[in-house]
């Protein structure tokens, strides 16, 4: 099994690691323009690196004019991360290389209703599984991170009050899972890791706001290039109130939220109530898909919902893009119906050069993202 190591590096060490891996810089000449070092400096500090086994020079790079450079990449030994995605009902974990590729990602079925300590103990013994049967030989594991559905404290990486998680509320998420690994830990809302992941997609989109819509709602924001966490709740429209001709009282105690109509749960609810068996959001895009109109009358009513809450937060913020992902993003009639209401009562300026689209990164975005968040962490 791989060993468990902190990576060595000092000061701009870390500065220039990072730009390799996020592919900002291939050699270095590039380094030297995007840091602002002397180029003695870096090549210092590049040579460094390399003796570390976290860097390998090797090729020829692009060519600015005059000889090509030689390349510089990520050491396939550099090291692994360990990320996980955990959601109602299910865990989504990986093993990815400092540069955040993926070798492997599984899912395995995890209640997060089990209760904080059986969740995050059943997580680390599977990140142990998965380096025992992929991680490379001699490859160490440099950090672990999660995203939690749920509010979560930047500062102290605890779950703050959230709805549907009993016995989560204030628990020490990083304190459990780094004395599993005594190695950097990042725990962060699985919305905020999701934007964080889509934002590598779409990297001439300067600001997004990205919905996750599966069992919860969530939202995650990126201004200006950077994720956007406020105190930790920025981007919660969960619990935004809404118009609706019933009332319905919300997990968190306060009637009419949009999560209490537009959730996966919540739909769900519903149509457990009239006869239609569903188990998970999936079942619910799959009676869409099929044709059920008592389904698609639900999520068409949810995406105008959502569409509604999302118009305020367009005017307010105007991204260049809204992306949907999530388990309830295939069903067409949401995607449609949140386009009709934000196009409908946003300003003109603000939807002039919109984009309203799916997830381009898929089901891994939300580790994408952890594995970029997470070797921040590593580095620090």
């Amino acid at each position: 099994m791989p060993g468990k190591e902190r990576l060595p590096v000092r000061g701009a060490q870390g500065d220039l690691l990072r730009l390799v891996a996020a592919g900002h810089a291939e050699s270095r000449a590039e380094l030297a323009r995007l840091s602002g070092l002397a180029a003695s400096s870096v090549s210092l500090r590049v040579e460094e690196l390399i003796g570390s086994g976290l860097l390998v020079e090797e090729g020829a790079g692009t060519s600015r004019g005059g000889r090509r450079p030689r390349r510089l990449r990520l050491s396939p030994s550099a090291g692994l991360l360990a990320v996980a995605d955990l959601g109602a009902h299910h865990a989504r974990l990986g093993l990815l290389d400092l540069s955040g590729t993926p070798l492997v990602v599984e899912e395995r079925p995890c209640e997060i209703a089990d209760g904080p300590e059986a969740t995050i103990d059943g997580m680390a013994a599977a990140f142990e599984d998965l380096l025992s049967a992929h991680g490379p030989p001699g490859v160490p594991l440099r950090g672990v991170g999660t995203g939690i559905p749920g509010p979560v404290d930047p500062a102290t990486g605890r779950v703050i009050a959230p709805s549907r998680m009993p016995g989560w509320n204030n628990f020490p998420v990083a304190e459990r899972l780094g004395a599993h690994f005594d190695l950097p830990v990042l725990v962060e809302n699985d919305a905020n890791l999701m934007a964080a992941g889509e934002a590598r997609s779409w990297p001439k989109s300067e600001t997004l706001m990205v919905l996750k819509a599966g069992s919860g709602i969530g939202c995650g924001v990126i201004v200006n290039g950077a994720l956007h966490r406020g105190r930790g709740a920025a981007g919660d429209i969960s619990h935004v109130r809404v118009r609706s001709d019933s009332s319905v009282t919300c997990s968190c105690g306060h009637d009419d939220c949009l999560e209490a109509y537009a959730s996966g749960a919540a739909l769900m609810s519903v149509l457990n109530e009239q006869g239609i068996p569903v188990r998970r959001p999936a079942d619910v895009v799959a009676l869409v898909e099929d044709g059920v109109p008592e389904a698609t009358a639900l999520v068409r009513n949810a995406g105008r919902l959502i569409g509604e809450v999302l118009t305020v937060l367009v005017n307010f913020i105007n991204p260049d893009a809204i992306v949907v992902g999530g388990s309830l993003s295939p069903a067409e009639p949401l995607i449609a119906s949140i386009r009709a209401a934000v196009y409908e009562r946003c300003l003109p300026l603000a939807t002039r050069d919109l984009e309203i689209s799916t997830s381009r990164s898929g089901p891994d975005a939300a580790l994408l993202g952890a594995g970029s968040l997470l070797l921040d962490a590593v580095l620090a």
